[in-house]
This record gives structure tokens, C-alpha cells and sequence, in this order.
């Protein structure tokens, strides 16, 4: 397979579970922050699992086709979903919340496609070359990479805002104000998963949570085999 054929596959394999991947992270902070009394995500239409409403284009085909064909976790963005956490009712404590919904949409997705993948493997004896065998493995893999990357505990990614909600309010605003060189944060951590000084944590997380799909999954497993 030439060069041209292989980013050929790579974008066909990965693209439906990045693009829903992302967009229905982002959905899921709307979600929340409506439930919590902000509609300003439903009032821009951004409550939707159409990527069209979400897609960015580096951020969220690019950026990612490129990470994989590095063999690196395919990450990726989506544009923020608006939140204003002035409109929630408890801000500080919901606003860890309404951050925690985009990692917990992954984790769902994640198990979703696994299950999926099992069902294709046992129930209906699908070799693992597959194209469509070849995508279960890549949702779980793309969702379980976004799961762990978002949970990593600095602004603006979701576990920064998680743990900015937790800290008490002094340590709240200062840990806060590091959101401001967010893009420098988010450059600064794909650099270092360049240099291997992160891929190895991401990863390890990633096995770790696909470990905990699978255990949830045995009954199924155990049904279908």
C-alpha cells in the first residue's frame, strides 16, 4: 500500500468516529449547562450531534489525521461549545459538572463502539480487517484518547475547569487565569506527546479505560461467545 492509499484509509477509518467523537462532546457540555440553567449553547443551535454545527476545520479533521498518521493518539478539537457560567445556579460547583459531561459522553461513546466491536468479532464472525470492524476499533480508540486527554488537570481542557471548580474559591480564580494561554497549554501538550513525553501517560490511560470497557462488557462477551 503506497503512501496515498494508506492516508486514504486512515481518513475513511477515523472519520465518522472523530467528527461525532467531537461534536458530541461539545454537545454534552450544552446539555448540561442547560440543565444547570444556561441555554446559551441551545440558543446558538449547538445542541445537536450534527458535526457540521461543531466542526473546526484544523481542529477537528486535520489536526487529528495528522496525530495519527504520526502513529500519536488521534486528538482533536471541535469549536467550544459557549457556556456562561454566570447564568448556572451554583457556578463554581456545576461549572465542574458542565466540564465533566464532555469526558463522560467519551467514556459512553467509547463503550459503545467497543460493544459494537464485539458484536461484529463473535456474533457475527467479521474478520479484524474489516472496514467497518476497522472503525469500532478506532471510535473506542479515538473516544478513549479524548477521555484521557481532556481529563488532564490544566485549562482550558475539561480537567482544568474540574479541578477549578473543586479548589476552594482564592485558588479557584488564580488556577483559572492559566485558561488564558490556552491555545500555548494545548501546543505545549501536543509537543510534548511529539517527544514522547506524554504519549506514554496517555496511552497507559487509554489501556487502563478500554480495561474498564471491556469488564463492563463481559456479560456480553460471556453471552456471545
Amino acid at each position: 500500500m503506497n503512501e496515498t492509499d494508506s492516508i486514504i484509509q486512515t481518513i475513511t477509518v477515523y472519520l465518522i468516529p472523530v467528527l461525532f467523537a467531537i461534536s458530541l462532546h461539545e454537545a454534552a457540555h450544552g446539555y448540561v449547562a442547560r440543565y444547570f440553567g444556561d441555554p446559551t449553547a441551545a440558543n446558538e443551535g449547538r445542541l445537536t450531534a450534527n458535526p457540521l454545527r461543531h466542526i473546526d476545520p484544523f481542529g477537528t479533521i486535520i489536526l487529528p489525521l495528522i496525530l495519527s498518521l504520526l502513529h500519536l493518539p488521534a486528538l482533536g478539537y471541535a469549536k467550544p461549545v459557549p457556556v456562561d457560567f454566570g447564568r448556572l445556579r451554583n457556578p463554581k460547583k456545576q461549572m465542574a459538572l458542565v466540564a465533566a459531561a464532555g469526558p463522560a459522553a467519551n467514556f459512553a461513546m467509547g463503550l459503545g463502539w467497543m460493544a459494537l466491536w464485539v458484536v461484529m468479532i463473535q456474533a457475527l464472525g467479521m474478520p479484524p480487517d474489516d472496514f467497518f470492524v476497522k472503525m469500532a476499533e478506532a471510535g473506542y480508540g479515538v473516544n478513549s484518547a479524548m477521555c484521557i486527554f481532556n481529563l488532564i488537570p490544566l485549562p482550558p481542557l475539561d480537567g482544568g475547569r474540574i479541578v477549578t471548580g473543586i479548589l476552594p474559591m482564592p485558588l479557584a480564580r488564580k488556577y483559572a487565569q492559566i485558561e488564558r494561554y490556552g491555545m500555548y497549554v494545548f501546543i505545549g501538550l501536543i509537543l510534548m506527546m511529539q517527544f514522547g513525553l506524554l504519549t506514554g501517560f496517555l496511552v497507559g490511560g487509554m489501556h487502563f479505560l478500554q480495561s474498564i470497557f471491556y469488564v463492563l462488557l463481559y456479560p456480553l462477551i460471556f453471552i456471545l461467545s
